[in-house]
């Protein structure tokens, strides 16, 4: 932890000295800037984050409490993560649908809201323009290109729905019932949750 240093603008964080956080950024309280990293001006990361070797985030990139950023991860404007989100490694998200090198786009940015608790696995990539839904599950390799339901376990390219996961991360068999916390979940009209919120 030697070469983890704390900065006087973010009050309990630690910075590995290798990477930038530019002024105009926000970082919660518990949270770590691991190697390599840079933090864009009007990005808000939450407390209890762990943003991982050479990672990008920003600018206006809002990050909830609680977030694992894998490796290589980049996040851009347009990007929002919830709560307890995990970003597995080298997943990627895009933020233009129609990008050319020589035509300015940054007037259309599409927003990509992220739900809480989602987990994307490493090497997946998230088209801009959609949203990923709360405990959602998307699997290495995937290419979402369109919105992704709450608990869904989506996998391929493109990515379809093959299964539901509970809140702990658990795939849920045909009794909907979660085999490590044992909490029951409900399915109706193409959507999964828990069976209290029923």
């Amino acid at each position: 932890m030697s070469e983890m240093r704390e900065d006087p603008r973010f009050p309990g964080v630690l910075i590995h000295q290798s990477s930038y956080v530019d002024d105009g950024a926000v970082l919660g309280r518990g949270t770590k800037v691991w190697h390599f990293c840079h933090i864009l001006p009007r990005t808000i990361i939450g407390e209890n984050c762990s943003i991982g070797q050479n990672v990008m985030i920003g600018p206006n990139v809002t990050i909830g409490n609680g977030c694992k950023i894998q490796n290589n991860v980049s996040i851009y404007d347009g990007v929002e993560l919830a709560d307890d989100v995990f970003c597995g490694p080298s997943c990627v998200f895009t933020n233009v649908n129609n990008p050319r090198a020589d035509v300015s786009r940054k007037d259309e940015f599409r927003k990509t809201p992220i739900g809480r608790g989602t987990s994307i696995g490493a090497n997946a990539t998230i088209v801009c323009g959609h949203s990923l839904g709360e405990y959602c599950f998307i699997g290495a390799g995937s290419v979402v290109t369109k919105d992704v339901p709450a608990f869904a376990l989506m996998a391929g390219n493109p990515a379809r729905r093959i299964g539901w996961m509970s809140r702990v991360g658990e795939r849920l068999g045909k009794d909907l019932a979660c085999p490590r916390s044992g909490e029951i979940y409900v399915e109706a009209d193409g959507r999964c949750f828990p069976k209290e919120a029923h």
